[in-house]
């Protein structure tokens, strides 16, 4: 099976980037494939212009949509599940991948007469700042959720999970103390990504 993994993190030295790495081990020694946009080292444009605007807002169905969109697109429908990796930046996705969705979500695509395929499994697998209490205390890691799966992918994905690798700030000691233990955890998410899935 094919996992489509969407990375948005724009520092190479980062323990996201060493997640997913991992993440992507677990995929291929489970037998599995993986097709990966890194949305930094591609340089996607994110800003969406006039012409898209007007074609979603006014729910044309045209094939008047960018390339770079498109082939992100044959990326979702060549895929069993998708995956998005990224850092929590203000209790949100970074810009980047903010934008990835207002681009690539086109009408006629993911909404409208849909053309994009159900997705057997949609994860999120972050990395934040804050310890996990923090987060579900103050309602942020609720907030997340409902972003991501209660309007992202609401309908677009049979089965959804999400990950947290918390207490990542670089001065917070936790940082390294858990790095080794984050590596598993992420190797083991790509290992039984599939685990249940025909």
């Amino acid at each position: 099976m094919k996992v489509f993994i969407v990375y948005c993190h724009p520092s190479a030295d980062s323990l996201t980037r060493h997640l997913r790495d991992e993440f992507i081990k677990g995929i291929t020694d489970s037998g599995n494939e993986f097709i990966l946009s890194d949305l930094y080292e591609m340089g996607f444009k994110t800003d969406m212009s006039e012409e898209e605007y007007l074609r979603d807002a006014n729910y044309r169905s045209t094939p008047d949509v960018a390339d770079d969109v498109k082939a992100e697109q044959e990326k979702i429908n060549s895929a069993d599940a998708i995956a998005f990796i990224y850092p929590v930046f203000w209790t949100e996705a970074p810009a980047k991948l903010v934008g990835w969705f207002d681009r690539v979500w086109t009408y006629g695509f993911a909404y409208g007469e849909k053309t994009m395929k159900m997705m057997d499994k949609a994860l999120i697998m972050v990395s934040a700042g804050n310890p996990l209490e923090r987060l579900e205390s103050f309602g942020l890691l609720d907030s997340m959720k409902k972003v991501m799966f209660g309007d992202r992918l609401f309908g677009r994905a049979a089965e959804t999970e999400f990950v947290v690798f918390d207490s990542t700030s670089r001065e917070n000691p936790l940082r390294e103390k858990n790095w080794d233990s984050n590596l598993k955890k992420a190797y083991e998410q790509g290992l039984h990504f599939f685990d249940g899935i025909k």
